[in-house]
C-alpha cells in the first residue's frame, strides 16, 4: 500500500473515530431519551455506514470495517444495555422518591393542618378575649354614663324641685296668711254681729238705761266706734274728725276716689218713739208723737246734710247711724217719706246691722284697690312662675329624650352582645373537617 493511500486510509479513521465518539455521545443521549429508536438508528446507521464504506473503501478495507461494524455493534448492545439498566434504576429511584414525597406531603399536610388549627384555635381565643374586654370596657363606660346621666338628672330634678317647692311654699304661706286674715275678719264680724243680736235682744233694757240724751249719744258713738274698728283698717277711719268748716263728725271714713271722705254721724231719736208706742199714752198724743218722730228725723238728716257735706272736701253724700234696730224698722216700715226725703239730702239712714254691709263693702273696695296696687308685683310673680314653669316643661322633655336614646343605645349594645356571643358560639362549636371551608370563607365584620 502506498503512503498517499495509507495517509488517506489513516484520516478516514481519524475522522471515523471522531464521528464515532459524536455519534456516540448523541447516541447515548438518545439512548437516555428513547431507546427503541435509539436501536433502530444504529442499525440504520451501521447499514449506511457499511454501505458508505463499501462504496467509498477498497476490498481491502472491508473486512477491517467489519470488525469496526461488529465492535460498534456490541457497543451499541452495552450502552442500551446500560441506559436500560440505568432507566429501571432511576424509575425505581423516582418511585422511591415520589413515594417519600408522598408520605413527607401527608404528613406536612397533617403538620399544617393541625398547626393551623392550633393558631386559629389561638386567634379565636385572643379574639374572644379582646372581644369581651372590650365589652367589659364599654359596659363600664356605659354604666359610667348612665350613673353620670342619672346623677345629672337627680341634680337638676332636685334643683328644679327646690325651686318648684320654695315657690310653692311661698304661695301658700301667703295664701295661708290671707286666708287666716280672712278667717279674723270673719271672726270678728260674727263677734260683733252676735254682740249685735244681744243688743237687738236688750232693746228695751237699753232704751231704759238710755232715757238721757246725753248717754244715748255716747251709747250711738261707741257702738259705731265698735263696729268701724272691727271692720276696717286704722288708715281707712278717723273718729271726731274735724271738718274745714269747725265741725266734727262721729267718724269720718277715708274710702277711695271717687267716693273720697264720708261722714257718719250718730243720732238717737228716742222719747217721740216711746211715746209712739205707750199704750198707757191717749191716742192723740200718739200721733202727735208720731208726727213729732218725723220732724226729730228731718231735722237730723238737715243737720248732717247741711254740716258733713262739703263740696271739695267730702263726698256728695253721708251717712245717718242710728243705733237701734227697731228705730230703723219703724222708719223704714211705716215712714217711707223719711227714707225718700233722707235720700234728697243725701243722707242714708243705717242701722248697726246695714252699716256693717256698708262697712263690709268699704273694706272690700279698699282691698279691691290695694290690690290693683300691687297688681304689677303679681302679674311680675306670675310671670316669672310661668317662665320658670316653661323652662322646667323643656327641660323635662330634654332629659325625657335623653332618657330614651340612653335606653335605646343600651338595647343597641345588648343585641351586639348577643350577636358576638352566637359568633363565638358558633365558632367553638365549629368540628376539624370545617376547618378548611371556615378558612376559605372570607372575614365578615362582627355586626
Amino acid at each position: 500500500m502506498s503512503s498517499a493511500a495509507l495517509a488517506a486510509v489513516i484520516v478516514l479513521l481519524a475522522f471515523l473515530i471522531l464521528a464515532v465518539v459524536w455519534l456516540g455521545l448523541r447516541l447515548g443521549k438518545l439512548g437516555k431519551e428513547q431507546p427503541q429508536q435509539f436501536d433502530e438508528l444504529m442499525q440504520r446507521m451501521g447499514a449506511e455506514l457499511g454501505n458508505s464504506l463499501n462504496a467509498g473503501l477498497s476490498a481491502g478495507h472491508r473486512a477491517m470495517l467489519a470488525d469496526l461494524h461488529t465492535g460498534l455493534d456490541r457497543l451499541g448492545d452495552r450502552m442500551t444495555t446500560t441506559q436500560t439498566d440505568n432507566a429501571e434504576r432511576l424509575r425505581l429511584l423516582v418511585g422511591e422518591e415520589l413515594r417519600v414525597t408522598r408520605e413527607a406531603m401527608q404528613a406536612l399536610k397533617t403538620d399544617m393542618l393541625t398547626q393551623t388549627l392550633e393558631k386559629l384555635n389561638e386567634s379565636a381565643r385572643a379574639d374572644r378575649e379582646l372581644l369581651q374586654d372590650g365589652m367589659r370596657k364599654a359596659a363600664l363606660q356605659q354604666t359610667a354614663t348612665t350613673e353620670a346621666l342619672t346623677r345629672t338628672m337627680n341634680e337638676r330634678l332636685d334643683a328644679i324641685t327646690g325651686v318648684v317647692n320654695q315657690r310653692l311654699d311661698e304661695g301658700f304661706k301667703k295664701t295661708n296668711e290671707t286666708f287666716a286674715n280672712v278667717m279674723a275678719r270673719l271672726a270678728t264680724i260674727d263677734e260683733a254681729q252676735k254682740k249685735i243680736g244681744d243688743l237687738t235682744v236688750n232693746v228695751v233694757s237699753l232704751q231704759e238705761l238710755l232715757g238721757d240724751k246725753k248717754a244715748r249719744g255716747a251709747f250711738g258713738e261707741v257702738q259705731l266706734e265698735a263696729l268701724v274698728i272691727n271692720a276696717l283698717p286704722p288708715d281707712a277711719y278717723e273718729f271726731q274728725a274735724q271738718l274745714s268748716t269747725g265741725v266734727r263728725a262721729d267718724c269720718l271714713l277715708r274710702l277711695p276716689e271717687p267716693t273720697g271722705r264720708v261722714a257718719v254721724d250718730s243720732k238717737f231719736p228716742l222719747e217721740n218713739y216711746h211715746r209712739m208706742f205707750d199704750r198707757a199714752t191717749p191716742e192723740l198724743e200718739r200721733a202727735a208723737a208720731s208726727s213729732l218722730f218725723k220732724q226729730d228725723i228731718k231735722r237730723h238728716v238737715d243737720a248732717i246734710a247741711n254740716k258733713y257735706i262739703i263740696a271739695g272736701e267730702t263726698a256728695d253724700g253721708a251717712v245717718m247711724f242710728v243705733p237701734a234696730e227697731a228705730v230703723f224698722a219703724e222708719i223704714h216700715a211705716y215712714h217711707p217719706d223719711l227714707v225718700s226725703y233722707a235720700q234728697a239730702k243725701r243722707v242714708w239712714i243705717v242701722s248697726p246691722t246695714t252699716l256693717m254691709a256698708v262697712l263690709n263693702t268699704a273694706r272690700a273696695v279698699l282691698k279691691d284697690v290695694e290690690t290693683r296696687k300691687q297688681i304689677h308685683v303679681i302679674k311680675d310673680a306670675l310671670g316669672k312662675l310661668s317662665k320658670d314653669f316653661s323652662l322646667f316643661d323643656t327641660r323635662m322633655k330634654k332629659l325625657a329624650d335623653h332618657i330614651r336614646l340612653a335606653h335605646e343605645d343600651v338595647q343597641d349594645v345588648h343585641t351586639s352582645s348577643r350577636k358576638i356571643s352566637g359568633h363565638f358560639a358558633k365558632i367553638e362549636s365549629v368540628q376539624l373537617e370545617d376547618i378548611p371551608q371556615v378558612l376559605a370563607a372570607p372575614d365578615t365584620e362582627v355586626e
